[in-house]
């Protein structure tokens, strides 16, 4: 297994969403990380297609048994990091804190992904991507004017919010690890995460740049050059030519070169210029437009669907989707010089991996037998 993350080994606490996204992030990285799953593994799916789960080994552990905690226990002995998604206290409760965790292991990075964050007072409350990102001051951000709110699908709050920053985390705390001989705890909150992505629009408002009414802005469709617009054939043309000589670009391939147009950064303007451009584009087919801007630095790109975008040529010169296992999935990213990173392995069933990941971690073939036995272990 190669990768930067190679030899650091992992510990993951099945759940949904950003938790797995975590996990597959360090495992592209070369990191070894073990899926405990359930032993009564929820039905109705083949799991070895959830490629959110590549990359990693499952483990079937009960961890209401007894015999079960003592076995995650003492693979945390091992481990240098160990992710969990539970609502705050439900670790403990299960034997499986933080203080439990690294008073058997003082150099674990111990990762604890939730919406709301392990404290405030809605800490407790269930949520989802959607409640995050709208409490964050995000939701609000992704409107057109007169329009209502329209969720990112769950990118924002789970994903960029949550999971890439879980992972940073994780990998952070290693570093420190490294140095200091001391592990500690990761508390990675989708709220405070979405928050941060939004950085750059609190630099903007405290610049005098950006207004909080959606919609009328530089990157939130108020402006006429970084929109959305609908082609001849009914698809659409991304639009996004801020700097005035991407801007010039953009006036060219319109045909609009040789007319006395308003100042770009006129913002009285730009609907009327909306409306031009919008009639415009509905002049041509999005083939025909992307024929007339590919190659220009006018910033224009038509607008693929999923299975469209794997088959750009850009994309497969750049191997940006691979097929592994016969599942197309994006290519672990980012690249590396040296130590180049591969998806290790397709999803695992639950419970795939039981005797063969315990046999690696040091549990004997006759302690496995006693715990399947028990029940503590392995699929139902």
């Amino acid at each position: 297994m190669g990768g930067p993350l190679n030899g650091v080994r992992v510990i993951e606490l099945a759940g949904i969403g950003p938790g797995p996204l975590t996990a597959m992030l360090l495992a592209d990285m070369g990191a070894e990380v073990v899926r405990v799953d359930r032993t009564k593994p929820p039905g109705g799916a083949d799991h070895t297609r959830d490629v959110l789960n590549r990359g990693r080994r499952s483990v079937a552990v009960d961890l209401k048994h007894p015999d079960g905690v003592a076995t995650v226990l003492r693979m945390v002995e091992q481990a240098d990091g160990l992710l969990e998604g539970f609502r705050p206290g439900v670790m403990e409760r299960l034997g499986l804190g933080p203080d439990v965790c690294l008073a058997r292991n003082p150099k674990l990075v111990y990762g604890r992904m939730t919406g709301w964050g392990q404290d405030g007072p809605l800490a407790q409350v269930a949520g989802h991507d959607i409640d995050y990102i709208a409490l964050a001051g995000v939701l609000n951000n992704f409107t057109r004017a007169g329009s209502k709110p329209m969720p990112p699908i769950n990118l924002v709050g789970d994903f960029g919010g949550g999971g890439v920053f879980l992972a940073f985390g994780i990998v952070c705390g290693l570093l420190e690890a490294a140095r200091s001989g001391e592990g500690q705890v990761v508390d990675a909150a989708m709220v405070d995460g979405s928050a941060v992505l939004m950085t750059m629009m609190y630099a903007f408002m405290a610049m005098g740049l950006w207004e909080d009414r959606p919609g009328t802005n530089l990157l939130d469709t108020g402006a006429h050059f970084y929109e959305v617009y609908e082609t001849a054939d009914g698809k659409y043309m991304a639009v996004g030519s801020i700097e005035a000589q991407f801007y010039a670009e953009l006036i060219k391939g319109l045909g609009l070169a040789d007319e006395e147009l308003p100042w770009q950064m006129d913002r009285s303007q730009w609907p009327a210029m909306k409306e031009r451009f919008t009639a415009l584009f509905k002049t041509k087919t999005r083939d025909a437009w992307t024929a007339i801007f590919e190659g220009t630095d006018a910033c224009v790109a038509p607008v693929l669907s999923m299975t469209e975008a794997r088959d750009h040529p850009h994309l497969a010169a750049r191997d940006t989707f691979v097929t592994h296992e016969g599942i197309v999935q994006p290519a672990p990213a980012p690249r590396f010089s040296r130590t180049a990173v591969e998806i290790q392995r397709r999803p695992p069933a639950p419970g795939e991996h039981t005797d063969e990941v315990l046999g690696d971690w040091g549990f004997e073939p006759d302690e496995i037998e006693a715990l399947r036995e028990a029940g503590a272990v392995g699929v139902d």
